[in-house]
Parts: C-alpha cells; sequence; structure tokens
C-alpha cells in the first residue's frame, strides 16, 4: 500500500501501515511524479514489495482465523450478544 498521509487519521493509517504492519510505504509530502513512478516499482516488482505481499497474506490469514467461526472475533460477538442483547431480567 502507498501512503500519503495528508490530514485527518492519515498519518496513524500511515504509521501502522508502514511501520507496525509492514505492508506499506510512505510518500513524501513533496510528491513527484517520478517518486511515486519509483514507489509504485518498487512495490510491485522490487524486493520490499515481495516483503511486504508475504507481510499482507499473513495479515489475510490472521483475519480469516479470527472471523472464522470459532476465531475470537467470532466467539466475542457471540459473547456479547449474548451477555448484552439476550440477556433476561
Amino acid at each position: 500500500m502507498l501512503c500519503w498521509p495528508f490530514f485527518a487519521d492519515r498519518q496513524t493509517d500511515c504509521y501502522y501501515t508502514c511501520n507496525e504492519w509492514g505492508i506499506g510505504m510512505e510518500i513524501d509530502n513533496d510528491v513527484k511524479r517520478d517518486e511515486v513512478e519509483k514507489l509504485i516499482k518498487e512495490l510491485m516488482e522490487g524486493e520490499n514489495g515481495k516483503k511486504m505481499t508475504n507481510k499482507a497474506m499473513e495479515w489475510k490469514k490472521l483475519a480469516q482465523e479470527a472471523t472464522g467461526s470459532h476465531g475470537f472475533s467470532s466467539t466475542n460477538f457471540d459473547n456479547i450478544v449474548n451477555q448484552v442483547l439476550l440477556r433476561k431480567r
């Protein structure tokens, strides 16, 4: 993912995408066409792009596990429905 954190929550999104999750590259504030082209080529064909693709696939797998029928996201959702919405008084 190419990130250009211009305003609002994009700085936080960019930080996590590039630094914490390892699936993005930040575009400099002084955006130039040739710099964007260079970053796109690096993402599509370069070594960093391959690493980021592998990392994105790892995150995809974790998301699928979490949202699966026995994943923690599904389990937590079921718990909140049962404890809050279906609670009998």
